[in-house]
C-alpha cells in the first residue's frame, strides 16, 4: 500500500507543476497569434518541414513527404506522450490503482459515464451538421491541467480525492486511445501493419527473455512508430503499444542490491580513515566499487519505471506546453463572441461543463449506492461534484482529438477546427473554475489529514537505519 501511495503522490507532484507550465503555454499562444505583425509568424511558422534523414531514407516522412513542424509536434512528439501515458497505464495496472478491481471500479464507471454522456449530448446538437465528425472531442480529462488547479488548494484536497481524478484521467486516456485507434485511421497498408506487429512481437519477446536495455525498445519503437504513420494508423497508438512491451521487472530485487550495497561500503570502511576523509583521486579499487554500486542501482530499477520517471520532466515541462503553444493559438479577429454560443463551440463547452459533470458524478452515485464499490476515504458527494466540474478540462487531448477531426487545409475545415478550439479552451476554463470555485467552498479549511500513510518518511527512516546498521 506504501508503494502505492508513493507513486500517486509522485504522479501528482509531477502533473501539478506540469500543468503551470502548460497554462503559461497556452497563455502565451494566444497572446502571440493576436498581435498583429506576429500573427502570420505564427502561423507560418509550423509549416516549414523537418527531416532526420539518412541517405534518402527521412524517418520524419509521410508517404515519401517530409513532416512540416506542425505534423511533427501533432504525430511524433505526440507519441512520445502517449508512450509515457502507456507507461503509467501498464504501472496503474501491475502495482497502481488498478491493480485491484474494486479500489479501480469506481474511477472507471466514473470515467465511462464522463465519456458516453459528453459525447451523446455533442451528437443530439451535431445531429445532421458538418462538424458530426467531432463527437469524441469534449470525452476527454487533461490530468496536467486538472491537477494543476488542485494544486492550487494545496493541502487541503484529501489524497484519496487526488488519486481518484487521476485515476478517472487515466481511464479517460484509455478511451482516447481506442478512440484514435477506431475512428481516426483509414487507408490502411497491410504489408506495413504487418511489420511493425512483427516488430511489436520482437519486442514483447524481448521483455519476455528479460532484456532490460531501453534503446532496444527504444530503437524498435521508432521504426514501428514510422510504420504505424505510414500504414494509416494513427502513429500515437503505436507509442501505447511500444510502452506495453517495456519490462516492468528488474534485474536485482532490492535485497540483492542492499547486499551490494552493504558489500562495496564495507570495503570503503575497511580503508583508512585519512585516505578517506581527504579529496584526492580514486584508486582502481575504489572506482570499481563505485561502479558497482552504480550497476546495481541501475539494475534494481525497472525500464518501465526508469523510462516513466525520465520522461515524465521531457513531457511535462517541454512536450505538452509545445503542443499547446502550437495549437492553442486561436486568432480573435475574425472571431465573434455569439461563437461561442452556437456551432461546434457550443456542442464542446456543453459536453466538457454539463456532459462531464452529469456523467461522471452520475456513474460515481450510482456505483457507489449500488455498493460496488467504496467512496474515496474522507470524501463527500459535494467534493465529488467539484472533483467532476474538473474531470470537464479536457484541453490537452481535446485539441488533440480537433486537430483530427477538423484538420484538413479547406476553409470550411480550418473554420470549425479555430471554432472546436475555442470552444475547448472555453469549456475547460469554465469547468476548471467551477470546479476550483466549488472546492474552495467545500473543503475544509484546515488542511486535509494526509499523513496516515507518508511512505517518504518511511523511507528515510528505513534508509537512516539501514546505514546506521551498517
Amino acid at each position: 500500500m506504501a508503494n502505492v501511495f508513493y507513486t500517486a503522490r509522485k504522479t501528482l507532484r509531477n502533473y501539478a507543476s506540469g500543468g503551470n507550465v502548460l497554462m503559461g503555454a497556452t497563455l502565451l499562444a494566444l497572446i502571440v497569434v493576436n498581435i498583429p505583425g506576429l500573427t502570420e509568424f505564427y502561423n507560418s511558422l509550423w509549416t516549414h518541414e523537418i527531416a532526420l534523414q539518412v541517405g534518402r531514407f527521412n524517418l520524419f516522412s509521410h508517404h515519401g513527404e517530409p513532416m512540416s513542424i506542425m505534423a511533427f509536434i501533432n504525430d511524433a512528439l505526440m507519441a512520445i506522450v502517449f508512450f509515457t501515458i502507456g507507461l503509467e497505464i501498464k504501472r496503474e495496472v501491475l502495482v497502481g490503482e488498478l491493480s485491484s478491481f474494486r479500489k479501480a471500479l469506481l474511477p472507471i464507471m466514473a470515467a465511462i459515464g464522463g465519456m458516453v454522456l459528453p459525447v451523446g449530448i455533442f451528437m443530439l446538437l451535431a445531429h445532421g451538421t458538418d462538424y458530426v465528425a467531432g463527437a469524441a472531442i469534449p470525452m476527454a480529462t487533461d490530468i496536467a491541467f486538472s491537477l494543476g488547479v488542485l494544486s492550487m488548494l494545496g493541502n487541503r484536497v484529501p489524497i484519496s480525492l487526488k488519486i481518484f481524478l487521476t485515476t478517472l484521467a487515466v481511464v479517460d486516456d484509455i478511451g482516447g486511445i481506442l478512440v484514435i485507434a477506431i475512428f481516426y485511421s483509414s487507408h490502411i497498408d497491410f504489408v506495413m501493419l504487418a511489420i511493425a506487429a512483427g516488430l511489436l512481437v520482437l519486442l514483447f519477446i524481448g521483455g519476455k527473455l528479460g532484456i532490460q536495455t531501453k534503446i532496444f525498445y527504444l530503437g524498435i519503437g521508432a521504426f514501428v512508430w514510422f510504420l504505424f504513420l505510414n500504414a494509416g494508423i494513427h502513429p500515437t497508438i503505436a507509442g501505447v503499444l511500444v510502452a506495453f512491451c517495456i519490462p516492468a521487472v528488474p534485474v536485482y530485487a532490492p535485497k540483492k542490491y542492499v547486499k551490494i550495497i552493504r558489500e562495496n561500503i564495507g570495503n570503503f570502511q575497511r580503508e583508512d580513515d585519512e585516505r578517506l576523509s581527504s579529496r584526492t583521486i580514486l584508486t582502481k579499487e575504489q572506482m570499481n566499487w563505485l561502479k558497482e554500486i552504480e550497476t546495481a542501482s541501475d539494475k534494481v530499477i525497472s525500464p518501465l519505471q526508469d523510462l516513466e520517471d525520465s520522461l515524465h520532466p521531457v513531457v511535462n515541462y517541454i512536450i505538452v506546453p509545445l503542443f499547446a503553444f502550437a495549437n492553442a493559438g486561436i486568432y480573435f479577429g475574425d472571431l465573434e463572441i455569439s461563437n461561442l454560443f452556437s456551432g461546434v463551440s457550443l456542442a464542446i463547452v456543453l459536453g466538457l461543463v454539463v456532459g462531464k459533470f452529469l456523467g461522471i458524478l452520475s456513474f460515481s452515485w450510482l456505483t457507489v449506492k449500488l455498493r460496488l464499490a467504496p467512496m474515496p476515504e474522507g470524501c463527500n458527494w459535494k467534493q465529488m461534484a467539484s472533483i467532476s466540474l474538473l474531470g470537464g478540462i479536457g484541453f490537452t487531448v481535446s485539441l488533440f482529438i480537433a486537430n483530427l477531426s477538423f484538420g484538413n487545409a479547406d476553409p470550411i475545415q480550418s473554420q470549425l477546427l479555430n471554432s472546436a478550439k475555442l470552444g475547448v479552451v472555453a469549456g475547460s476554463f469554465i469547468a476548471g473554475f467551477l470546479g476550483w470555485l466549488m472546492l474552495h467552498r467545500t473543503l475544509p479549511k484546515t488542511p486535509a489529514d494526509n499523513t496516515s500513510e507518508d511512505p517518504e518518511t518511511e523511507e528515510k527512516e528505513r534508509t537512516a537505519n539501514e546505514l546506521a546498521e551498517i
